[in-house]
């Protein structure tokens, strides 16, 4: 008994020139196209958001910094041991991952402030 192979069979890409599909997705129903305010909005809350981050991660290695730099200042702490860890360890350990939890925490905050502020002025904007 032979058995017959399927035919094989090339697939290929749509072609672009091809007037079957468009470029956009329909638009849901109920849904406007964006307008130019709308742009405006969406731009200034992405350049806030940028910024924010950028000042969060400034502050964040200017802070980690300075603390490193008070512990290395205090040569003490290198010779003072807890449960046989150095004191500076400690400092650090205890210190650094407390600063960064309480920065992502207020960076959270103040995005979510960004974006409420946005959502209110493109509410307004749609009125």
């Amino acid at each position: 008994m032979s058995e017959e192979r399927p035919q094989r069979v090339r697939v290929t890409a749509p072609r672009r020139e091809a007037g079957g599909a468009s470029a956009r997705p329909p638009a849901r129903p109920g849904r406007r196209e964006p307008s130019d305010v709308q742009g405006v909005y969406v731009r200034s809350l992405i350049r806030s958001q940028l910024r924010l981050a950028l000042t969060v991660a400034a502050g964040f290695v200017v802070a980690t910094v300075l603390f490193v730099v008070a512990i290395a200042l205090v040569p003490d702490l290198d010779r003072t041991f807890v449960l046989g860890v150095p004191a500076s360890w400690l400092l650090l350990g205890f210190g650094v991952y407390p600063l960064a939890i309480t920065v992502g925490g207020l960076y959270v905050r103040a995005a979510s402030r960004n974006e409420a502020r946005y959502r209110a002025l493109a509410e307004d904007a749609d009125s």
